[in-house]
């Protein structure tokens, strides 16, 4: 397997800018991988595939204001991505340019619409993979001076911050969004339970590598960015008794996807609560343990999440669909369309 194998051409008109409103209007790729078939839908048709006693997980992390600038005292610029909050109060975080971020250099964080108000932030670590440790003179600002992190290849300006949130989003902590579930509305998630259909919430707090290609020609030779998950007991009583009942489990998105099958994989007969650090690589070869179907994005090439996907599916149907999708000029990434997989 070579990561050269999981790469396609993208128009960079496909790549969408700015989401379709309402956001149960996007369109909808289906993909029967039984019968290896593709049809084309509009998202809230989802619910036609759908059936009582189905159950439907999704993340309801919420994106942070993860974004910050600041200056170093020799006044050069320097951007930083939160990642994580250590218990001891650092952060995990990423920055540029990186050779500034040396242990012990402070940084004075501003925002322009904040002209009076300065954070001061230390660098206390340096680790692999580009990780700075960080802590910051207090912690009440960082919402104040941060901005909402989106995607690099989205060069549009969000005049609406919420619009990069799920309508559930709770749990604050996300460097990016769980982006299959921006589809779902309010009326389609009432619509879903009124068809008898269970709503399950986890959380998996999405990191570095959704923005990150795998450069190695192995793919298994990929670091992969750990990320934190919470699976609590109701979600996990609910994913049981499915299971049991041999009930459909449908995972909205790929962060959804890992954390169910990494607490599957800590209780293979059944499901306990569960928080911690996640780092599983989920690769063509894998064998699903609890996921029967998912909601999905269309993913950058090269990717860990493309991987993810062609795992579920097969490189082969994943990559014939996408070719479709491109061909039928659907809208990709973040802010794109959706692809339910069966």
């Amino acid at each position: 397997m070579k990561i050269s194998d999981f790469d396609y051409i993208l128009p960079s008109e496909l790549i969408a800018q700015t989401p379709v409103e309402p956001r149960d209007h996007s369109r909808l790729m289906v993909i029967n991988r039984a019968r290896a078939s593709i049809e084309h839908r509009l998202f809230y048709h989802m619910v036609d595939y759908l059936y009582p006693g189905d159950v439907l997980v999704f993340n309801d992390s919420r994106v942070i204001p993860a974004r910050l600038f600041g200056y170093t005292e020799t006044g050069s610029r320097v951007e930083i991505l939160l990642l994580h909050r250590h218990d001891d109060g650092t952060w995990e975080t990423v920055g540029r340019p990186g050779k500034k971020l040396k242990p012990g250099v402070k940084l004075r964080i501003t925002r322009p619409t904040y002209p009076d108000i300065t954070l001061i932030a230390e660098v206390i670590d340096r680790r692999k993979e580009g990780i700075t440790i960080m802590r910051f003179s207090t912690e009440e600002l960082l919402e104040k001076l941060g901005e909402v992190p989106l995607p690099p290849y989205i060069r549009s300006p969000l005049t609406d911050p919420d619009r990069y949130q799920t309508v559930y989003a709770k749990v604050k902590g996300s460097a990016a969004a769980p982006t299959a579930g921006l589809h779902f509305t309010p009326r389609l998630l009432e619509e879903l339970k009124n068809k008898g259909i269970q709503l399950a919430f986890v959380t998996l707090h999405i990191g570095l590598d959704t923005f990150r290609p795998v450069r190695e020609e192995d793919p298994g030779q990929h670091p992969i960015h750990r990320e934190y998950g919470i699976l609590e007991l109701e979600a996990a009583h609910i994913l049981n008794q499915a299971k049991k009942e041999n009930r459909k489990i449908i995972a909205v998105g790929t962060s959804t996807v890992r954390l169910l099958e990494a607490a599957a994989q800590t209780v293979p007969e059944e499901l306990r609560s569960f928080s911690g650090w996640i780092d599983l690589f989920i690769l063509p070869g894998y064998q699903f343990r609890l996921v029967n179907a998912m909601i999905t994005n269309f993913h950058l090439p090269r990717s860990t999440l493309l991987l993810l996907v062609s795992a579920f599916a097969t490189k082969e149907l994943i990559l014939k669909a996408y070719q479709k999708a491109i061909s039928q000029k659907y809208r990709f990434y973040s802010f794109g369309d959706a692809m339910l997989i069966l």
